[in-house]
């Protein structure tokens, strides 16, 4: 009896509890603590092929690009195979409506020496994130050890009214604004990824292996059970 109850295993914590994220809805992340997130995808530059002048000017945009910000930002630099599932199929479909022989066999053998490109080189793609947050009760004075013993602490989901959420949503965008704003001081463009990129974005994070054979669905295709 005594074996029996020490092999019996206690239910363990779901890992969804351990997750920041509560929901995503109307182009912004919803953490468990009531703050909000967006999330930018922004172009970048080569520095290195810039003069040096050009270098310098780069450099003080930036410095006054952070200095004009009185919230925290994240960047976020994400390195993830390239896929190029959706240009193969053109390509394909090119080879289908194709009546010239020469050219289809053209189309054929430069989508063959594409793949192979890809899959022999394992070629790279580079995203660059900037997280800008809205969190109206910001506990800057919250300690260390606080933070850590978070980390490892099921997270308690604060639900928030449409109002609140609302409210809380323009105060975001107007950073969005303002931070699009300055990025475009240095030539730098980005653009608000909508509710699909930003699924699609953490289920690339949260499974990298899963999403190189399982596809995310579109969000008007899903099929939810009430």
């Amino acid at each position: 009896m005594q074996s029996q109850k020490l092999t019996k295993s206690k239910p363990g914590v779901p890992a969804q509890s351990y997750l920041n994220i509560a929901e995503v809805k109307e182009d912004v992340v919803v953490l468990k603590d009531g703050t909000l997130r967006s999330v930018l995808l922004v172009s970048s530059i080569n520095f290195a092929l810039k003069s040096e002048d050009e270098q310098n000017a780069i450099v003080q945009a930036y410095m006054q690009f952070l200095n004009s910000l009185d919230f925290p930002v994240q960047v976020v630099i994400q390195s993830r195979r390239m896929n190029i599932d959706e240009y193969m199929s053109k390509l394909k479909e090119a080879e289908m409506v194709q009546k010239n022989e020469l050219l289809r066999n053209q189309i054929i053998d430069y989508r063959s020496y594409v793949r192979q490109l890809v899959d022999l080189a394992e070629i790279m793609q580079k995203r660059f994130y900037l997280v800008v947050p809205f969190d109206p009760t910001y506990e800057g004075k919250k300690g260390f050890m606080d933070r850590v013993n978070g980390i490892f602490s099921p997270l308690m989901t604060i639900h928030l009214t449409e109002e609140r959420f609302k409210t809380h949503r323009s105060a975001l965008m107007l950073r969005v604004n303002n931070v699009i704003s300055g990025l475009q001081g240095m030539s730098l463009n980005a653009v608000m990824l909508d509710t699909q990129s930003l699924i699609e974005l953490y289920y690339t994070v949260y499974n990298p292996e899963l999403f190189e054979t399982q596809r995310m669905t579109e969000i008007g295709k899903l099929q939810i059970e009430g």
